[in-house]
């Protein structure tokens, strides 16, 4: 069959979603040689022409709005592009899972792993809202958590900011999904950065329960418990119960805002061991269920005439929601949860090798070069706690604070870098805009794009011997199963460096990982693991030698 080419340049292959106004494709950019996502909206011939120009106006706001928006946490839109008498969207193709695909067909998540999922869903809120943009349909088909550990909210076409225009919030109307709609928006059509954050509570409530905090057999029902009920118990929630206490008030005013709710979200995402999202792995055959065979898909030839709707799938949270007076009786949001089957190297095999097998160099310990040793257990089950407890896959924390170079400090510092100083006792360098948070004693630094990752920990008996603490450190992480397919690439002490141990090894959110962690001949009361993707090593190698030679232990900061 000839495959369609929109726009002269976006060539389509195959469907990855669907709903009931629209589909989203995998297509290839003809110009820029790379895969994107398409989404075509398909307007039901029951809509009306004032209808489907709404529906127009709303996806011209999606791609406006979310072009505003530039944040490693938040689907990107490049483009809008006319075909026939309908804009679609060119958009970063992320192949992954929704969330809610996750829930439907593996049940519920770990609260540590719904802390983690609501950190990343904080952070594309927060520069959301910092930017003037209310996303108003936070659920968990909007949330696509991506086989390389990415956690992105998408579907930005329900969103408004201010200075743009009106559509679709005249009175009377609530678009959105009404288990996830906070109890104002319900009954007054209000929306606010208090009303995404309670959707963001609702979401990460569904995450460990399977199900909304108003899950009902109606949409009606629900609506009537939204405006007269507490929130169901959420028996699972462990440490994330204070996250919903706070995100599920009532009351806006009453509410937690960013700051506390990510303060909560932090402490929870530590609760259970268990900082990595989902591990997902990438299917190797089928799609999952809700996603159309290619091989019977429609080719988009004319897209102005189009039948009536597919039918959706059965179950309360799949339903869409238009509460109006009049018309709208139905409409269903498009969900853009992409999911594809992904190739080797989509999954971190380095180029010019098999999956899972590593350039490893050589091993002055005596080991083969790349071999696996005894004890690395292979990922399955509950996700094994990471071996450096800053390990995480999609960025998290703040802007990292910095100081001015403390007084007769010799070291100049690259371009770009600048001096952090930390209350428990040390001073180092970082790149500008690196983020910053921590996980139990580790003070933990990350590029905004999650690639590299630094862990500065305090070590746990700075009396013994440093090469014998990496030991044991290796060891603890085997007997933990949380280096698949270990391979060690070197156990050493380097003259005028300290104790070393760099190892490479696969994660469980996808992708193979290198790391090194040092102990300072000079500060072994101090431990500096620096982590990148296997394939990303020598890239980041000149940053981790900065961070290496300005690492300055004993200052209080």
């Amino acid at each position: 069959m000839q495959q369609v080419v929109i726009a002269g340049r976006y060539r389509l292959l195959d469907i990855v979603g669907r709903g009931g106004m629209g589909r989203v494709w995998r297509a290839r950019d003809d110009v820029l040689h790379r895969d994107v996502a398409v989404k075509q909206v398909v307007p039901p011939a029951w809509l009306s022409d004032d209808e489907r120009d709404e529906l127009r106006l709303r996806t011209l706001r999606e791609g406006r709005t979310a072009a505003r928006l530039n944040h490693p946490n938040v689907v990107r839109v490049y483009d809008v592009v006319p075909v026939g008498d309908e804009p679609w969207l060119i958009m970063e193709y992320v192949p992954s899972r929704s969330l809610q695909n996750v829930l439907d067909t593996s049940g519920p998540v770990s609260p540590g792993q719904a802390a983690a999922i609501g950190l990343a869903l904080l952070a594309a809120l927060r520069a959301a809202h910092r930017a003037g943009v209310l996303h108003r349909d936070v659920k968990p088909a909007n949330v696509l958590i991506a086989y390389d550990g990415r956690v992105m909210l998408t579907d930005f076409g329900l969103a408004v900011f201010d200075g743009g225009d009106g559509v679709m919030t005249r009175p009377g109307l609530v678009l959105g999904s009404p288990q996830f709609v906070a109890p104002e928006r319900a009954a007054e059509g209000r929306s606010s950065v208090e009303a995404d954050l309670w959707s963001l509570g609702a979401t990460l409530h569904a995450s460990v329960e399977g199900r909304s905090p108003y899950a009902r057999s109606t949409a009606m029902a629900t609506l009537s418990a939204l405006a007269t009920r507490p929130p169901d118990p959420a028996p699972h929630a462990g440490p994330l119960r204070p996250v919903l206490a706070g995100l599920l008030r009532r009351d806006p005013r009453d509410r937690t805002d960013h700051d506390e709710t990510q303060r909560r979200l932090a402490s929870a995402s530590t609760g259970d061991g268990e900082p990595y999202p989902l591990a997902l792995a990438a299917p190797a055959t089928a799609m999952p269920p809700d996603v159309l065979d290619p091989a019977a898909a429609p080719r988009p030839s004319s897209p102005a005439g189009h039948g009536r709707p597919a039918g959706s799938s059965a179950g309360g949270r799949r339903w869409p929601l238009a509460v109006a007076a009049g018309a709208f009786a139905a409409l269903a949001a498009i969900s853009t949860a992409i999911a594809l089957g992904q190739r080797e190297h989509d999954r971190g095999a380095p180029p010019g090798t098999e999956a899972g097998r590593t350039e490893a160099g050589p091993d002055r310990t005596g080991a083969e070069p790349g071999a696996v040793l005894p004890g690395a257990g292979s990922p399955g089950g509950r996700v094994p706690p990471p071996p450096f407890p800053c390990l995480r896959p999609y960025p998290a924390g703040e802007p990292a604070p910095t100081v001015s170079p403390a007084r007769g400090e010799r070291l100049r510092l690259p371009a770009g870098w600048r001096w952090y100083a930390d209350p428990a006792g040390f001073r180092l360098a970082v790149p500008l805009g690196w983020r910053h948070y921590r996980v139990g004693g580790a003070v933990c630094f990350q590029d905004p794009t999650a690639r590299r990752v630094l862990t500065v920990a305090p070590t746990t008996d700075p009396d013994a011997a440093p090469l014998a603490q990496l030991r044991v450190n290796e060891r603890r992480a085997l007997d933990a199963d949380a280096l698949h397919r270990y391979a060690r690439i070197r156990l050493e002490t380097v003259a005028g460096r300290g104790s070393e141990w760099e190892a490479a090894w696969d994660a469980p959110y996808g992708g193979r990982l290198h790391a090194v962690q040092l102990i300072p001949q000079d500060a072994r009361a101090w431990s500096l693991a620096w982590s990148a993707p296997d394939s990303d090593w020598p890239t980041g190698e000149t940053e981790w030698d900065t961070v290496r030679v300005s690492f300055r232990p004993g200052d209080p900061g």
